[in-house]
């Protein structure tokens, strides 16, 4: 066994086992399960991060996951607290309903205000996942106090929603620079000091280790473009690793990206 790895107990390999098999079941007791593996580092015996154990166990990137437990989480909330005066309100039955009110970072009263809102748009009806994210945007319109959700050096993904002024750039991932009241400075890639309103921010949820991973692979993209010597070609290839969805590159994404900096940078 590799040395990195430490063993798990009898009784450790057992809830293992099975919370594994659980993360194939409902996205609720998905969610748990995984949250419940990271809490207790079950994967500790094969893997060295919980990130690289979501991957090769369950093919899911470390964004999924953490959306994941997300959403089980919200999900726990409403089980929990929604009110139970008399009527029945419907519950999510699928994860992608509650990934708005995830991506808004709201707090649990707030996160059930939403669901309430959301559930009165629907007419009584589970919302979807439209309508819980028109539900999310009136409710933060009106909450015109409301506190810029977002932190320095935070990774995330730039959403356009209908702005053009972010034209070209959707779903390309952003580190923040300078968190401003409505809004933040985001740099990429290709430009710095972009100025995007937090309604057209959507968080990563990485962690200060794959933030790192990001920013030194964003560093290696930034030189080949200062070359200003790309063809088109080599925009492609930077184009779409400007929309990764984790934190790290494949070995095929690694060996392009080593070809542009031997042909652009090293010569």
């Amino acid at each position: 066994m590799n040395s990195a790895f430490s063993s798990l107990s009898a009784e450790e390999l057992e809830l293992r086992a099975t919370l594994e098999h659980q993360v194939t079941s409902s996205f609720h007791t998905s969610g748990m399960a995984l949250a419940k593996l990271n809490e207790l580092r079950l994967y500790r015996n094969t893997h060295s991060n919980f990130e690289e154990f979501c991957l090769d166990v369950f093919g899911y990137s470390s964004d999924y996951a953490y959306l994941k437990m997300a959403a089980a989480r919200i999900y726990q909330n409403l089980s929990d607290n929604l009110p139970t005066n008399g009527r029945h309100f419907p519950l999510p039955t699928r994860q992608r309903q509650l990934r708005p009110i995830v991506k808004a970072k709201l707090d649990k009263d707030a996160q059930l205000e939403v669901w309430l809102d959301a559930i009165a748009l629907a007419e009584g009806k589970i919302p979807s996942y439209a309508i819980v994210a028109e539900a999310v945007r009136l409710y933060l319109a009106k909450d015109s106090d409301r506190e810029n959700p977002f932190v320095e050096r935070e990774v995330c993904r730039i959403v356009v929603k209908g702005n053009s002024k972010l034209k070209g750039k959707g779903d390309c991932w952003c580190i923040v620079s300078q968190v401003l009241a409505n809004s933040c400075m985001v740099d990429t890639w290709a430009e710095d000091n972009i100025e995007v309103p937090i309604e057209n921010l959507e968080s990563m949820g990485f962690n200060k280790r794959e933030y790192k991973n990001l920013e030194d692979i964003g560093v290696r993209m930034t030189k080949l473009h200062q070359t200003g010597s790309l063809d088109e070609a080599a925009l492609w290839v930077l184009n779409g690793l400007s929309k990764l969805d984790r934190s790290y590159l494949t070995p095929l994404e690694e060996k392009l990206l080593q070809v542009l900096e031997a042909f652009y940078v090293q010569n």
